[in-house]
């Protein structure tokens, strides 16, 4: 059974960081990409993928304040938020996208809220 936990969201003011953490199980962490995604009350956005060859790429959006990295020895993957922005809040998801005839799984997600 394939699991998904983040953590680390919460309320922070503008211009403040956040990082977030999302354990998988169940699942060869390694030879996946990892996806964050973010909700918002009116739209869903991919905000970074992390490809399992290493590769970071966050959305036009966040680039430049958001980074992602991963690390395979404890299956996680991390979105490090610097510079938030009001803009920002929205509940944040990790999701393994499908591969091999696999779907897409999705973690529970964690709020982020940027107070003005």
């Amino acid at each position: 059974q394939v699991q998904l936990v983040e953590s680390g969201g919460g309320l922070v003011q503008t211009g403040g960081s956040l990082r977030l953490s999302c354990t998988a199980s169940g699942i060869s962490f390694s030879v996946n990409d990892m996806d964050w995604y973010r909700q918002a009350p009116v739209k869903r956005e991919l905000v970074a993928t992390m490809t399992r060859d290493g590769r970071g790429a966050p959305a036009d959006s966040v680039k430049g304040r958001f980074t992602v990295s991963r690390d395979n020895a404890k299956n996680t993957v991390y979105l490090q938020m610097n510079s938030l922005r009001p803009e920002d809040s929205a509940v944040y998801y990790c999701s393994v996208p499908p591969r091999a005839n696999k779907p897409r799984y999705w973690g529970q997600g964690t709020q982020v809220t940027v107070s003005s």
